[in-house]
């Protein structure tokens, strides 16, 4: 976002709603009260009011058939535009709003709505659909407006082998482009309508086409981006996590930037023992319910949802009611997650591990070098008991190749420091053996079985790890499978519990989430084969750790813990 000095935000138009939450439960408008110039504003209603929906029966007008919200954000959107400056107070907008709650009608009635007042010669409008599909549909609806008015057919050229719309005064330019092109390279747009933002930042270079988007705006004040979405369908990653975590930072007051948030997500103490089930909160993200969108449709979409399964159970919470797909969604997922977001503990690092624990045990789990590998240390906490622990991850660059489906994830997680990216071959097993001689350096590894590893694979890391200070007798092999059982069964008691509390680390997170269960005799494991692309390797780490905290494990009789934990923890 551009934010020379002539682009700074004013005071007095802050889009901060720090009551959201309330106004959410009450259905009262998530839009603050700013100061629009109202001319512009109703002028802008009354277009938008007039035109009319070209796909129901009967063709009303959206006028007609649209809730106040949607005149609100028709309001607010043309009404923060200062005619006499040229210049647009609010230049970016972002809706996340659930399926069935007219997005696609909205966004094609407001690009029409945006050519009709433009006063820039030859200016382009933009209006990116998530798929080819989709972006013949919103061309059809343009196109259909258009046709539905006499006054608009005189004024607007349509091109339909293009998917184009022309103002033949103004020569502006409406373009229906789909995200599944290369669709902004060199935009010069003074408008963008993106709908669904999540499918167009799971591009490969997402990121680049942002910037090519907001590089056209730069020039151009009077011009605004409006992004129209549901939540992701999986836990949001990459591109569309930095625009959803930007809109909520703004709407939360945390920054203030010339932008609007308005996302209809449910307050978060409704998140816990699945409360997002119930009918009573539906309403509050589906703002056109018993519009567009019945109660009745919802409820049998859950039935079917429930019948099929986990996967379709996430899908359904997360494409009608923007429940942010993660752990506890998914009924094959390891049952320790549904308790992993209430142990976490905030700036929690190894530093802070070693300095509240009285022992100290790790657990490694890796495999080839597409693979990741997987550190974790465990805890025993000096006063309390509880276990703590501490996670750490290394992909080598061949991982991006082979696992492109997970890529945009791990990029995101090397940016917070749950992971390195290797720059050369052994660096994942230098730095491991760096962590395990820090630790072990304090006495607060113990004399025999401190390091749990998975036996496959781990030559190269054994010889790290004795090059370092290690003994043979301080690593050992732990077995996987179902002889895994014990410490995955004892990790989910404990979690529940809060006694084994965790650092808060995205990348566990999204680990844990993808950690499937499935029976194996009378035991449940957790397998990599069964998470199929998705990593898991910390967590099999962390579990390994489990398995050698679970033997009461002692501190190292060859120092003096008195006499060290009175020291300060020196740095990483």
């Amino acid at each position: 976002m551009d934010l020379s000095p002539a682009n700074q935000p004013d005071p007095n138009w802050s889009t901060a709603v720090l009551d959201w939450e309330d106004r959410i439960r009450s259905g009262r408008s998530l839009i603050p009260d700013l100061p629009l110039y109202n001319t512009v504003a109703e002028k802008a209603l009354r277009i938008f009011k007039r035109l009319r929906v070209p796909d129901l029966i009967g063709t009303p007008t959206y006028g007609e058939v649209c809730e106040d919200w949607v005149f609100d954000l028709v309001r607010v959107i043309f009404g923060s535009y200062d005619p006499d400056t040229k210049r647009r107070m609010l230049r970016e907008f972002f809706l996340l709003v659930p399926k069935k709650n007219g997005k696609s009608a909205i966004a094609a009635a407001i690009i029409v709505t945006a050519a009709i007042l433009n006063e820039r010669p030859m200016a382009e409008l933009l209006l990116i659909a998530p798929t080819q599909k989709i972006s013949n549909i919103a061309f059809k609806q343009a196109k259909g407006i258009i046709a539905l008015d006499d006054g608009l057919s005189d004024i607007f050229r349509v091109q339909d082998h293009k998917k184009e719309i022309t103002h033949i005064v103004t020569e502006a330019v409406i373009m229906i482009l789909s995200a599944d092109g290369d669709v902004v390279t060199g935009s010069k747009a003074t408008y963008i309508l993106v709908d669904e933002t999540h499918v167009l930042a799971g591009k490969p270079k997402a990121a680049e086409i942002f910037v090519e988007i907001r590089g056209g705006l730069a020039s151009r004040p009077e011009g605004f981006m409006l992004q129209i979405t549901t939540q992701s369908k999986k836990p949001p990653v990459g591109q569309f996590k930095e625009e959803l975590d930007m809109a909520r930072a703004v709407r939360d007051g945390e920054i203030d930037l010339p932008m609007l948030a308005i996302l209809y997500e449910l307050p978060r103490d409704l998140f816990k023992d699945n409360g997002w089930r119930k009918e009573s909160t539906w309403g509050m993200v589906n703002p056109n319910l018993d519009r567009s969108v019945s109660l009745n449709y919802l409820r049998d979409e859950l039935i079917k949802a429930d019948r099929k399964g986990a996967d379709a159970l996430a899908l359904f919470a997360s494409q009608h009611l923007n429940v942010e797909v993660g752990e506890g969604l998914k009924q094959d997922r390891w049952v320790g997650g549904l308790y992993w977001s209430n142990t976490k503990i905030e700036n929690f690092g190894f530093d802070e591990l070693l300095d509240r624990s009285e022992v100290v045990v790790a657990g490694i789990d890796g495999g080839g070098l597409d693979d990741l590998l997987g550190a974790a240390f465990v805890g025993r906490e000096k006063v309390t008991k509880n276990w703590l622990s501490w996670c750490k991850g290394w992909a080598h660059p061949i991982v991006f190749e082979r696992r492109a489906s997970i890529s945009v994830q791990l990029q995101d997680f090397a940016k917070s420091g749950d992971l390195t990216i290797c720059e050369y071959p052994t660096q994942d097993e230098d730095e491991v053996a760096e962590l395990l001689q820090r630790a072990n350096e304090t006495g607060l590894l113990p004399d025999t079985a401190a390091v749990g590893l998975d036996p496959e694979g781990v030559a190269a890391l054994i010889d790290a790890a004795i090059t370092a200070g290690l003994t043979d007798e301080q690593l050992c092999a732990v077995s996987q499978g179902y002889r895994l059982n014990g410490a995955i069964k004892g990790a989910e008691r404990r979690l529940r519990a809060r006694s084994l509390l965790h650092a808060d680390q995205p990348m566990m997170d999204w680990c844990i989430s993808n950690a499937k269960t499935e029976p194996r005799g009378n035991a449940v494991i957790v397998t990599k084969a069964a998470s199929g692309t998705a990593k898991i390797d910390p967590v099999m780490a962390l579990f390994n750790g489990v398995t050698l905290m679970a033997r009461n494990p002692q501190p190292s009789t060859r120092a003096n813990l008195d006499d060290f934990l009175s020291k300060p923890v020196m740095a990483l």
